[in-house]
């Protein structure tokens, strides 16, 4: 169980989203967190006593982190607002998911994917191979592959993105407004 009891919680976040006093005033009302107060907060206008609740730990699809990170990048959203809109109870690991993909494209945001951790690996090598630059004669038949696989990966990936872009556009008049839920 949290520092904080549902009860106060919501509580804490439908007071604040009431509009009557501002976040570190209600923040001390309540005696809670100012940044916790945020993020409750911003759950609760998009899910409403729900997005504050305690959650049970989930495990994500693959699918599922590509529509986060897309829905991040095209609205130019942060971790804590996507967070809020998908109802993520912990906005840090987006940003794991980000810096798996940029290293491992798609295949790294499995899991259980040995990429994933090979990605990481190279992401290392390729910052210090990167001052020395080599042509592709000096270099070995594996470091050429590794290049190809990895190219073919974020290929996969911008499709994939392309796809899911295509599949979830929404009109901007279809966004919520910022205004609390009652």
């Amino acid at each position: 169980m949290g520092k904080y009891s549902d009860q106060k919680k919501i509580a804490a976040a439908a007071d604040y989203c009431g509009g009557h006093l501002g976040l570190r005033a209600t923040a001390r009302r309540h005696g809670v967190n100012v940044a916790s107060l945020r993020l409750w907060a911003a759950a609760y206008r998009v899910h409403g006593a729900a997005g504050v609740r305690s959650k049970e730990r989930r495990f994500y699809t693959v699918q599922f982190k590509l529509r986060v990170l897309q829905r991040m990048q095209t609205d130019k959203l942060s971790h804590r607002q996507v967070a809020a809109l998908f109802d993520i109870r912990r906005r840090d690991i987006i940003g794991v998911w980000q810096r798996a993909y940029e290293t491992g494209g798609v295949a790294a945001l499995n899991p259980h994917s040995s990429l994933r951790c090979m990605g990481m690996a190279r992401h290392k090598n390729s910052e210090s191979a990167a001052s020395e630059p080599e042509d592709d004669e000096t270099r070995s038949r594996q470091e050429l592959l590794d290049e190809l696989r990895q190219l073919r990966m974020e290929n996969a990936y911008l499709k994939k993105l392309k796809a899911l872009a295509q599949e979830n556009q929404q009109p901007a008049h279809d966004k919520e407004p910022k205004s609390c839920k009652s």
